[in-house]
């Protein structure tokens, strides 16, 4: 009996420490390839226009930035041709950008970060629940931390008439993506657990509402748009902008339609490359020669302090991941976009050095997310919040693997050494 209690410790330190090398190899990228070794502006973009050319994609439009100046630009189409004005709707993405807009109504004074988001609204309450609702801050729906359950995820509606209201939408999205119950709620403790929250983001368009007096959309292009000079960016779709919208695919190559959204600051922004070029200059820090600011510098650094850490790991701030830290508590930021039909959307900003990318696609699931990953990684050296997403699978099979390897052979020996001693 001893012997065999000994063998099983064995196995288990030994499986512990093979574990342990598994996940810090994976954050690490130790066995990680980048399907480019050049960081080089040019040279990334020629293996990136290499890349589009191996699967499917329907419109691609790339820009990388360095020292807050546009070095190279990629476009890709199967349909129409596009170009860096070219509108592209960005899914999830749009909540960096509607973030920018909660905090323009913090700096007026008109709400209060770490009050209960309840105090601003008359129109529609989140429901009761067995936690504190009043704990539900601004703060902490900005940075996927009040405790909302619901997933969302918003798969849209096929015709603008089909859109529901704002507040029909939070009580129950009618277009809540599959398994996703659609309703936006406190499911756990407030500020107990980083829990992403698409309804948490349609509450905050709600807010905007409600304490400006004006629609989410002409708030935004008051507040943020038009002192960016952002000329084609906008939440609410207008028929005359049908010809510079990209056309949309499916995955398979198929042509698929245009879907509407309630959740206009959650999934719902149309914007051209051009324009976020101007958003990724807000962020970059000792700009010169760039549009007028939407916010103070205090705001924009509050965006981008960790407001929750992951296994040790600062991972969002307020609307914007943190991917990175690139050294005295600095991140690289930005969001990813992703829906169904494919819209893959990625961008990500070293404010400290200006350097950065920005990725608008259809018609695959996740090429900009890949792509934008590895220019982290080749700029770093490290893996950023999304890819070691990506690999958890490949990590959870070497992990698996190993252990099952390791335990035979720990039994194998043990038998052996069983066998000779006899």
């Amino acid at each position: 009996m001893k012997r065999i209690l000994l063998n099983l410790a064995l196995i288990l330190t030994i499986s512990m420490v093979w574990v342990l090398i598994c996940f810090f190899g994976t954050v690490n990228g130790w066995w990680y390839t980048p399907f480019t070794n050049d960081i080089d502006p040019q040279s990334f973009a020629v293996a990136v226009d290499e890349e589009i050319q191996k699967e499917f994609v329907g419109n691609f439009a790339m820009v990388i930035i360095k020292n807050g100046e546009v070095k190279e630009e990629v476009f890709y189409s199967v349909g129409r041709p596009v170009d860096r004005n070219t509108i592209f709707q960005v899914a999830s993405l749009s909540k960096f950008v509607s973030a920018t807009g909660v905090m323009k109504l913090h700096e007026m004074e008109k709400i209060d970060l770490d009050a209960p988001v309840s105090k601003y609204l008359t129109r529609w309450q989140l429901p009761p629940s067995e936690f504190d609702n009043e704990r539900v801050t601004v703060r902490r729906l900005l940075s996927h931390t009040a405790g909302l359950t619901d997933g969302l995820g918003y798969s849209g509606f096929e015709t603008p008439d089909a859109v529901q209201t704002l507040e029909a939408s939070l009580t129950k999205a009618a277009d809540a993506d599959e398994g996703k119950s659609g309703e936006t709620k406190v499911g756990i403790e407030p500020n107990s657990s980083w829990v992403y929250s698409g309804g948490g983001f349609t509450l905050l368009q709600l807010l905007v509402e409600e304490t400006s007096g004006q629609s989410f959309d002409v708030f935004m292009k008051e507040n943020v748009f038009s002192p960016l000079q952002m000329t084609r960016s906008t939440y609410k779709w207008s028929d005359s902008l049908n010809s510079d919208l990209c056309e949309f695919y499916n995955a398979d190559g198929t042509e698929s339609p245009h879907f509407f959204y309630t959740s206009l600051a959650a999934t719902s922004l149309y914007t051209s490359l051009a324009d976020l070029e101007k958003f990724f200059m807000l962020f970059v820090k000792d700009k010169k020669g760039t549009a007028g600011s939407p916010l103070g510098q205090s705001s924009l650094d509050l965006m981008q302090e960790s407001h929750w850490d992951m296994m040790g790991e600062a991972i969002y701030g307020l609307g914007t991941f943190l991917y990175v830290d690139v050294g005295n508590d600095q991140y690289i930021i930005g969001h990813d976009g992703q829906s169904n039909p494919p819209i893959n959307t990625a961008l990500r900003i070293d404010p400290v050095s200006g350097d950065g990318i920005i990725i608008l696609e259809t018609g695959n699931p996740d090429l900009a997310t890949r792509l934008a990953s590895d220019w982290v990684f080749l700029k770093t050296g490290k893996v950023d919040t999304l890819l070691f997403t990506m690999l958890q699978g490949k990590m959870f099979n070497m992990m698996g693997v190993g252990v099952l390897l390791i335990t035979v052979m720990v039994i194998v020996i043990a038998w052996w050494r069983k066998r000779k001693s006899n």
